[in-house]
């Protein structure tokens, strides 16, 4: 069944998520992979948002952390604060996994979603972080969300908006972070995600049709290769849910 690069990484995102996951994500493809992953495979998994919404029904797929349809049958409806003290509870952070989004990475899972060119004369300025920062600092596991572009998978950041590995084995212990970090990449091509010792990028999965030369001429760095292999393509049960379930207006997802 033919299914499009969209769809395939919410699917992928989806299967990252585990029952008794506290999902903490955002707007876009990262809520609706929140959502696939509740009624596919992680049903006991827990969505919240930053606008304070715990637990919600979603029954319909909300167009933003603001949408009033976050707040629906939600098992709590509070604010910011409550959002981030459950982000960053000791008993409850312990279980919280992120879903990032970015302008730029590199080679140790730092993100930049400020700049692109000089912080003070930039080409381009966006939103900038959000919540991503305390997310990426707080919580033990995240999924980031990137377009495969030698322009995003770069040896340096613009700007560092969001710490990953840091400079790498040791980098989040220095800096006084908490364990964890990011702990996958999911693109349009390819799954990644860093070694244990290193905590540098490498190759986990590519998708069916691409071929690793071409996700290596997508970076500004290289990666270990050498563990990759061919990614599962959604089943058409994942498909049929995510399709009539979770977004049947293709708002996020757009046309086939």
């Amino acid at each position: 069944m033919k299914y499009t690069s969209r769809e395939m990484m919410t699917i992928v995102a989806a299967r990252q998520i585990r029952n008794g996951d506290i999902v903490f994500c955002g707007t876009g493809i990262s809520m609706l992979a929140a959502m696939a992953a509740k009624n596919i495979n992680a049903p006991e998994s827990v969505i919240f948002f930053e606008t304070g919404a715990i637990d919600a029904q979603l029954d319909e797929i909300p167009m933003a952390v603001a949408d009033s349809r976050v707040m629906f049958g939600a098992s709590l409806n509070g604010g910011l604060l409550d959002a981030f003290a459950t982000m960053q509870n000791r008993i409850t952070g312990k279980k919280v996994i992120g879903i990032l989004g970015a302008a730029q990475i590199d080679r140790f899972g730092n993100i930049n979603s400020t700049v692109i060119g000089d912080y003070f004369n930039p080409d381009v300025r966006f939103s900038g972080s959000g919540g991503a920062c305390d997310v990426a600092s707080f919580v033990p596991r995240s999924i980031i969300f990137m377009q495969h572009e030698k322009r995003k998978f770069v040896n340096k950041l613009d700007y560092l908006t969001s710490p990953g590995h840091l400079d790498g084995a040791d980098g989040r212990k220095n800096a006084g972070l908490a364990p964890g970090g990011p702990e996958v990449i999911i693109t349009d091509m390819a799954v990644m995600r860093f070694h244990d010792t290193t905590k540098q990028m490498y190759l986990h999965g590519y998708y069916p049709g691409v071929k690793k030369e071409k996700i290596l001429e997508n970076m500004e760095f290289e990666v270990d290769v050498s563990m990759a292999e061919e990614v599962r393509p959604p089943s058409l049960e994942e498909l049929k849910i995510l399709r009539e379930k979770c977004d049947p207006q293709r708002l996020i997802l757009g046309k086939i």
